[in-house]
């Protein structure tokens, strides 16, 4: 078996490696290089047509795709602890926060990553004032996950962390490191950062 990723800031392998260590899954990563466009040659696109990674590739040859549809192999795989949640309410509550941190978060910080910053600026046609327009997307999904949190719920599903808490962190992280910070002002988003940022499986 092997997982085919990049490290750091790369956001999406970092989300199976976080999983894999909250799992306590021992795989180690093999590295593709994306400054070369490893990821874009014909080689790995037999692996992934879409040229991306994570790809986790199975000892059969098999290959999966997609972050959260490879930590559901896992998950499978390796029921606990769970992630995903245990009854069909808490699995359906975690989908629910996957989804909406993929389109609320990650989906306005990707635009902001693709549109207005210089390091995709010779991978694609740039349009910057649209870019730049989600800004102001990221900060209102701030704004509404920090008012979600004000309940006093330690991770974004609940009472444990779950996949989604595990998109969440690194969306955050990325969006960091491309020049969209945190509104000090979102306090008890801040304070759920802070907790899942000092677990170990962060430092994946």
């Amino acid at each position: 078996m092997k997982l085919y990723g990049a490290p750091k800031p790369a956001p999406n392998p970092r989300r199976v490696r976080m999983f894999l260590a909250e799992k306590g899954i021992d795989l180690v990563e093999t590295p593709v290089d994306l400054a070369k466009r490893e990821h874009k040659s014909a080689e790995f696109r037999e692996k992934n047509s879409l040229g991306q990674v994570p790809t986790l590739e199975l000892d059969d040859g098999s290959t999966i795709s997609e972050t959260v549809a490879i930590c559901r192999y896992f998950e499978e795989m390796h029921p606990e602890p769970p992630l995903f949640g245990r009854t069909p309410l808490e699995k359906a509550t975690v989908e629910m926060w996957v989804r909406r941190v993929e389109f609320q978060l990650m989906n306005p910080v990707g635009n902001y990553w693709r549109h207005a910053h210089p390091r995709t600026a010779g991978l694609l046609n740039q349009y910057k004032d649209f870019g730049e327009s989600n800004r102001e997307a990221y900060a209102n999904a701030q704004k509404w996950l920090d008012r979600e949190l004000s309940d006093g719920r330690p991770f974004i599903a609940g009472d444990a962390l779950t996949m989604a808490d595990i998109c969440a962190l690194s969306t955050v992280d990325f969006a960091h490191w491309i020049g969209l910070d945190l509104d000090p002002e979102r306090t008890h988003l801040i304070a759920w950062h802070q907790r899942v940022k000092a677990r170990p499986s962060a430092a994946a």
